[in-house]
């Protein structure tokens, strides 16, 4: 029995301890733009309500792939992973890196600020199948979550989805949550 789920951190956003078992490939959901030292916040299909708030070099290379309109990244998929040496202030902390993207033909590098004055070249891998969402899977977790499932349709609206599967997405907005009366 995989006990890898056991072992993730409680907290509300992705963490270099989740990816201690090895890397994660994820699907954008949405992307957010707020205040604070972590200005950009990535929704995830597979962890709702965990996202992935890249530092500012992942960030550089997230736009440097796709464009800095980050609209236009929803339903795209990473490659995430965990980098021991990744530090913040001074020491190693480790962090959350992308090892590998959808939508890009060939390998990506740009150099990136290591340290204050030093730069090393980051390199990142094209997806090597697109990531194909679980529209179902994603309704049923949201069962009763009006306001997830409005985006949820919205997402799969854009993304071309058939009728039936809006009409699924519809039923969960209705189905009362477990324990409801």
């Amino acid at each position: 029995m995989d006990i890898s789920e056991t072992l993730a951190p409680k907290s509300d956003q992705q963490n270099f301890d989740d990816y201690l078992t090895g890397s994660r490939t994820v699907t954008i959901t949405a992307v957010h733009v707020v205040q604070g030292e972590q200005p950009v916040v990535v929704e995830l299909a597979e962890y709702p309500g965990r996202p992935f708030k890249p530092n500012k070099s992942m960030r550089r290379v997230l736009a440097k792939a796709w464009g800095p309109d980050s609209d236009v990244w929803v339903g795209r998929g990473l490659t995430l992973f965990g980098n021991p040496s990744v530090s913040y202030g001074g020491k190693a902390v480790g962090g959350i890196e992308i090892a590998a993207m959808s939508h890009i033909e060939k390998p990506l590098s740009l150099p990136l600020t290591v340290r204050r004055g030093q730069k090393s070249a980051f390199t990142v891998q094209p997806l090597a199948a697109p990531v194909q969402r679980n529209w179902l899977a994603e309704a049923d977790k949201l069962t009763g979550n009006v306001d997830e499932l409005r985006a949820l349709y919205a997402d799969a609206q854009r993304n071309g989805a058939d009728q039936q599967l809006l009409g699924y997405i519809q039923a969960a907005a209705t189905t009362p949550t477990e324990g409801a009366e």
